[in-house]
């Protein structure tokens, strides 16, 4: 077991509950997104469909929504709880929000009639999230992680100053404490996998929310999205990408060169490998595909 100063316990890994490992496959109506031509997942049955995927910052989080985005069945929300802290406001299909709560309830709603899937990163703490418990056993919440030694590398990059809670290692997994302490549905996915085997783990996160596997959503037409433009700096590398696929990048300062770098990973590392411990473990190709494919 791990305790965060603040409180929260990380319970041990255990078997998932058939609730927890799959949702029904969501149905299709005739609405769409964004101008494509795919139909919009419909929810129905008592199901929700709020998909959220959390992470600490440079976690790979950018490209998952890309994938996700690419789909065009679903509402894609990139960062909306951070442009609520961070910036006052937020756009959900048809409103302007500016408190968390609001956007809590907004979301609870438009998750009653269609699949809504959001990122967001925890460089900030989500105190209000943590109150909610109605949001956090709602859907399914999704924790993306990454080593912190290559998380603050990435961002010391971007932002010298930075801050030991800026990491986010340690709010990622208090919210990942809240969530299974609501009652909630956790899933935890390895950015290394994502990387290294996206059509794997891609599939494995479709498996497990109900959705149908779309392997042409691992491609795309480089450029930018109207939802990052604001924070266009910290997604250049999605930005200029077709496809998921690791990156390696050399940092003048790491954890290894820069003491109040290893300090800040000595902190974080502790939460990490108790989230890792959570991960969803891929199958081997001998265990045969167990997913829905949708072409």
């Amino acid at each position: 077991m791990v305790w965060a100063e603040r409180g929260c316990r990380i319970p041990s890994p255990g078997k998932l509950s058939s609730r927890q490992r799959r949702y029904r496959p969501l149905a299709r109506d005739s609405r769409h997104v964004g101008g494509s031509d795919e139909a919009v997942l419909s929810v129905g049955n008592g199901q929700t469909g709020l998909l959220a995927l959390w992470s600490a910052p440079r976690s790979r989080s950018t490209a998952f929504f890309r994938v996700m985005a690419e789909r065009g069945d679903v509402v894609s929300l990139h960062e909306p709880f951070a442009q609520v802290v961070d910036r006052g406001e937020t756009e959900l299909p048809g409103h302007s929000v500016t408190s968390i709560d609001e956007l809590i309830d907004r979301l609870l709603d438009l998750a009653e009639r269609t699949v809504v899937f959001l990122k967001d990163t925890t460089d900030k703490r989500q105190q209000r999230v943590l109150e909610r418990p109605d949001f956090l056993r709602s859907g399914r919440q999704t924790f993306l992680i990454r080593d912190p030694r290559e998380v603050i590398a990435s961002y010391c990059a971007l932002r010298p100053d930075m801050q030991r809670y800026e990491v986010g290692v340690e709010n990622l997994a208090e919210i990942f404490a809240a969530t299974t302490a609501a009652g909630g549905s956790a899933l935890v996915l390895d950015s290394d996998d994502f990387v290294d085997r996206p059509a794997e783990t891609t599939a494995a996160y479709c498996a497990a929310v109900g959705l149908p596997f779309r392997p042409k959503a691992l491609s795309w037409e480089a450029g930018d999205r109207v939802e990052w433009r604001s924070s266009a700096a910290w997604h250049a590398g999605v930005r200029d990408s077709t496809t998921v696929e690791r990156r390696t990048s050399e940092y003048e300062r790491t954890v290894d060169t820069d003491p109040a770098l290893r300090a800040m990973y000595n902190h974080h590392a502790p939460f990490y490998e108790e989230l890792r411990r959570h991960r969803v473990r891929l199958q081997t190709a001998a265990d045969g595909p167990r997913h829905a494919v949708d072409p």
